[in-house]
């Protein structure tokens, strides 16, 4: 059996689709996604309606990341987040203009039923963003973090990596857990197309709502596919690029 994490999609389910078939899913593996299914290009919609299909056939996880958060909280109410329309939700909303209501009533109860988080047999850690506790996720106090925390990332980033790990100043949230696995913080923001590593964890957002591809890796060989960039996917949107 593999375990394959996959990245941020953003709405490009052609490259959802590329990596899927790289990967060559097989009945036994168990698929986590790290959150933001939605918001960027234009089919966001379409997107959540695979994951559910595929959560039908396969061992899936599919964790809430922040823009799925937004998602949900429209297709719950009905209420427009003006900072959510501006960074993607106006992409989401209209990729729903052939969905009907009992459509939307099941994609609402795929998003109310995400994890923040996974934790494996293995005590490798699966989440959006990062937290912020020195005890662990479970001593969280506000959940958000696990889908809004960047400074786990920034601080794993900032570190020497031939640290001891019994010195008094490393840092004890990378202590809990042998691997922890995010999204979020596109690695093309430092320059990076591929998955990035620092410390113990793994980033593997690279870039999908802007100009970069979505990424599938196994989590014990950290071997992964990659989707084609998403503007060349994409010829006729702009995604998150704007200007």
């Amino acid at each position: 059996m593999r375990t394959i994490a996959i990245g941020d999609i953003h709405g490009g389910l052609r490259a959802l689709t590329q990596v899927l078939n790289k990967v060559e899913v097989k009945d036994e593996d168990k698929l986590i996604f790290v959150g933001d299914y939605v918001d960027g290009w234009s089919e966001a919609a379409q997107v959540v309606q695979l994951l559910i299909e595929l959560s039908q056939k396969v061992n899936c996880v599919c964790i809430k990341g922040n823009h799925d958060v937004w998602t949900e909280e429209w297709l719950r109410s009905g209420e427009v987040n003006q900072t959510w329309y501006m960074h993607g939700g106006k992409e989401t909303m209209e990729s729903y203009s052939g969905f009907s209501e009992e459509d939307k009533k099941a994609h609402l109860a795929f998003f109310e039923n995400m994890p923040l988080y996974h934790l494996d047999d293995e005590n490798r850690l699966f989440l959006h963003a990062g937290f912020t506790s020195v005890k662990g996720v479970e001593h969280e106090l506000d959940k958000r973090y696990f889908y809004l925390d960047r400074t786990l990332w920034e601080m794993a980033l900032t570190m020497k990596p031939d640290i001891d790990k019994n010195d008094p100043i490393y840092p004890k949230r990378l202590t809990f857990y042998k691997e922890v696995f995010i999204g979020h913080t596109p690695t093309t923001n430092f320059g990076v197309e591929v998955p990035m590593n620092a410390m113990n964890i793994w980033n593997i957002d690279t870039g999908a709502a802007f100009k970069g591809r979505v990424t599938a890796m196994n989590v014990d060989t950290k071997a992964f596919v990659q989707s084609d960039n998403l503007p060349d996917l994409y010829p006729n949107e702009t995604g998150r690029n704007k200007s």
